[in-house]
């Protein structure tokens, strides 16, 4: 079995590898993937490492989950527009304010109780997260944001949301400072996303706006924090050069 550490890398790497058997042909759109315990086979990993990597592909919308049927290729999607590294963790985070705040506004109008169950699951598995002592996986976190766009029942906000997760993940300024920053405070992280859930379950379309854009306002903060932190450690280390390279000592030597 692998360690909670190496694991949330696992999944990633299996996930890769099961996107690359899609794209071939291999697992070609509509036909179903196989069982789990044969997947933990074929790549010699523990099941619940391919439970999450489903779970990413699922989010992603590259599969579809039947309950009592099995997994099943999606059609691809558009890919990744490319906006390259120029794009700042600030201009993703203000987009998915906009959007998804939104979203959480329309869904909480139109959201079905087999969504909210669903919802449930996805906290009890970041629940299951914030036990781990270095917490990398955003698995449950997109599930989570996937499961509410999708409520909308509009797809151009669900693919929008979508390309915003992929940028989050794919461009590694944003994912590491997503990482460095949403899962700083785990209390916090779970507290902001039960009260979307409560405000969703309410069908309270303005709580569920403002939950979720409180959600972002805590990130956006850190982020803040974060950036000028860093220039503060700049100017530091640019202070500390000039006062060696023009130090006193130096000049007499």
């Amino acid at each position: 079995m692998e360690s909670k550490s190496k694991g949330s890398r696992l999944y990633r790497q299996i996930t890769s590898k099961l996107l690359e058997m899609m794209e071939s042909g291999e697992y070609p759109p509509g036909s179903r993937l196989p069982a789990e315990r044969e997947l933990s086979e074929l790549f010699g990993v523990s099941r619940p490492t391919i439970r999450e990597a489903v779970i990413a592909l699922e989010s992603q919308g590259r599969v579809n989950v039947k309950t009592g049927s099995g997994v099943y290729v999606g059609e691809p999607q558009v890919d990744i527009t490319s906006l390259g590294s120029s794009i700042s963790p600030f201009e993703l985070i203000e987009a998915r304010v906009y959007i998804e705040g939104e979203a959480a506004a329309i869904a909480a109008s139109l959201i079905n109780n087999e969504q909210l169950e669903r919802l449930d699951e996805a906290l009890a598995v970041m629940a299951q997260e914030n036990s781990q002592d270095n917490l990398t996986s955003a698995v449950a976190d997109r599930k989570f944001h996937s499961i509410i766009s999708e409520a909308t029942n509009n797809k151009v906000l669900t693919l929008f949301i979508n390309k915003l997760w992929d940028a989050q993940e794919k461009l590694e300024n944003i994912r590491l400072a997503h990482s460095a920053v949403c899962m700083k405070d785990k209390a916090q992280r779970m507290a902001e996303h039960e009260a979307i859930v409560g405000a969703l379950k309410r069908r309270d379309s303005g709580a569920a706006r403002i939950a979720m854009r409180s959600h972002f306002a805590r990130i956006l903060a850190a982020l803040h924090e974060k950036a000028e932190e860093a220039d503060v450690n700049e100017a530091k280390l640019k202070a500390s050069k000039n006062r060696e390279r023009f130090s006193l000592d130096r000049m007499v030597d």
